[in-house]
């Protein structure tokens, strides 16, 4: 006679889960029935961070205006006790919130890049790109593949130890997402100082018109419930298009083909309590099935953007093992 395994239970700390009510209240009542957000409100809660010049805890940010017509810039996270030689990656960031939420100064990813910068000992680049429903797809991958392109014709708005031919692109939730098309983009055009040779997919919200086991069984997770995201997905995608366009389903029938491309090696987290799981290892085994290097991490235990709650040590985890990553891709060019 064998005995069941027993299953993994979601057990959060009490400041977690009022975070995450929090949270998916907030963006609950900001959503408008005819599909538009209330920017009042939604800006009302969510608080902003300063860039700091001076030094706090070892990293100093600035913010660069790459076109300011379109609000499109990027805060830069700065390693102050830098070691070794002085030279260090870069690592260029997009934050989540289905492409219609929060910012590169929102408070906590700000505090979440800092702890990438601090502990990876990497220049961190948060770009901040436009916003669903007022700037539909394909300006987020527009956004993204500019600040690139701006970075490749301006690499003095850097500091001196930034490594351009080290580079290195990463994003949560949307910001995965809008990592991969970025790749893809450049794969194909190509730059002259900037390399990418990595790419961090932290939980990547992707998706399409089926629906998984896992979207069933999580439906009214928080964040990412499946009302939530097929909201944002409408606020996103062009008129008339269902979420088996190639920008939601990446690995599905109207995929990108990646064979002949120079992807980066990718490295994808998934969490066991999120409901995007099952896109999630799609996309790897596409990645992999396309010929391309990628590793795939798994937290049975965890929710979607765990990783933002500094209170949950698999926080800190995570990020230990994106500098395990990059330090091995880095180690491939010695």
């Amino acid at each position: 006679m064998t005995s069941e395994i027993p299953k993994p239970k979601l057990s959060l700390p009490l400041r977690t889960r009022v975070a995450l009510l929090f949270l998916s209240a907030v963006t609950d009542f900001s959503r408008r029935s005819d599909g538009t957000v209330n920017r009042g409100f939604m800006n009302l809660l969510d608080y902003k961070s300063r860039s700091k010049a001076k030094s706090v805890k070892g990293v100093s940010t600035k913010d660069v205006t790459v076109d300011a017509n379109r609000n499109l810039w990027f805060r830069v996270f700065t390693p102050t006790a830098s070691s070794g030689d002085g030279v260090v990656p870069v690592v260029i960031f997009f934050h989540g919130g289905g492409f219609a939420f929060l910012s590169s100064d929102s408070f906590g990813y700000d505090a979440v890049c800092r702890r990438f910068c601090r502990q990876i000992n990497a220049i961190v680049v948060s770009v901040n790109y436009r916003r669903t429903p007022e700037h539909r797809f394909p300006s987020q991958y527009d956004d993204g593949e500019d600040v690139l392109k701006f970075l490749d014709e301006n690499p003095a708005v850097l500091p001196e130890k930034a490594d351009l031919s080290k580079c290195f692109l990463a994003g949560d939730s949307a910001g995965g997402n809008l990592a991969h098309h970025v790749a893809v983009r450049v794969a194909k055009s190509g730059l002259r100082e900037v390399r990418v040779v990595g790419l961090v997919s932290i939980q990547p919200w992707f998706g399409g018109e089926e629906r998984t086991a896992a979207e069933v069984k999580f439906k009214g997770a928080p964040l990412v419930s499946t009302s939530r995201t097929d909201w944002l997905w409408k606020a996103f995608l062009p008129e008339g298009s269902d979420r088996d366009h190639w920008a939601v389903n990446v690995s599905g029938a109207n995929s990108e083909d990646l064979t002949g491309l120079d992807y980066p090696d990718t490295l994808v987290f998934v969490g066991g309590f999120d409901p995007l799981q099952d896109w999630q290892r799609r996309y790897y085994e596409w990645l992999r099935k396309s010929g391309k290097k990628a590793q795939l991490i798994e937290y049975p235990t965890m929710i979607h953007a765990f990783y933002i709650f500094p209170e949950l040590p698999e926080a800190f985890q995570l990020i230990s093992q994106v500098k395990d990553f990059i330090a091995n891709r880095i180690s491939d060019f010695k």
